[in-house]
């Protein structure tokens, strides 16, 4: 592609592969034990969410595309981290399932006005985090310091230490709702139980080798909600 440098263009395919994957491995999971294409609660689902992703990912990668490079190595380097999140991703899969099982043998009831609703808090849990996304520059998908990162405490930070996070609880609760699923929010609320073992090491690690960050801490209290933790 004229004028795109070669990093720019190796970036494109990455994110295009993801674009494509995604979606694919989403309608997998939950189609396939569904055993049907008609579960409308999927296809609104894929729109509040995979929809903006699309124009979130163009803009991110006109204006910062070494935040969309970071943001593309998922490989920790913590071993605590590492555990963390295999576990997770077991319980993400199985959250992501069960619905579709939920669909077939008519487990949950899910009224469409509460269906809508939990959409609205997806979409509106992914807004607030490509905002926390523009705050800060430095949100890895994995626990490292990267080169001249300083600590935020700007914005959604000076409120809660981990805003992304808090925005995430509300994505994940509000998703076995939006596909139609109250069993599901068993394993989701699961991987919550494992996102506190993963702040709790990040913090761990963000002390010892970002600078600042101890009196960040010292500074805003709260991790993921005010005056509750």
């Amino acid at each position: 592609m004229e004028g795109v440098s070669p990093d720019r263009t190796a970036l494109r395919k990455k994110i295009a592969v993801r674009l494509f994957m995604v979606p694919l491995i989403y309608a997998v999971l939950l189609f396939l034990p569904a055993g049907t294409f008609d579960y409308w609660q999927v296809y609104v689902y894929f729109a509040v969410l995979l929809g903006p992703m699309f124009f979130v990912v163009r803009y991110f990668l006109k204006n910062d595309p070494e935040f969309l490079e970071h943001r593309m190595n998922m490989r920790e380097k913590e071993r605590e981290q590492k555990t963390i999140v295999s576990a997770s991703a077991v319980l993400y899969v199985i959250g992501f399932l069960l619905p579709g099982f939920d669909r077939r043998y008519g487990w949950s009831d899910i009224p469409v006005p509460i269906v809508i609703v939990a959409d609205i808090l997806v979409m509106a849990s992914y807004i607030f985090i490509v905002y926390v996304f523009k705050e800060n520059r430095y949100a890895s998908r994995v626990i490292e310091i990267q080169k001249e990162q300083t600590v935020i405490s700007t914005g959604p930070y000076g409120v809660v230490r981990h805003p992304m996070y808090s925005g995430t609880i509300v994505m994940f609760l509000s998703t076995p709702v939006a596909l139609g699923s109250y069993w599901a929010l068993i394993p989701f609320a699961m991987v919550m139980a494992a996102l506190v073992f993963r702040i709790l090491n990040e913090e761990k690690v963000l002390s010892e080798q970002l600078a600042g960050y101890k009196e960040y801490c010292e500074k805003v209290r709260y991790r993921l909600v005010p005056y509750v933790w």
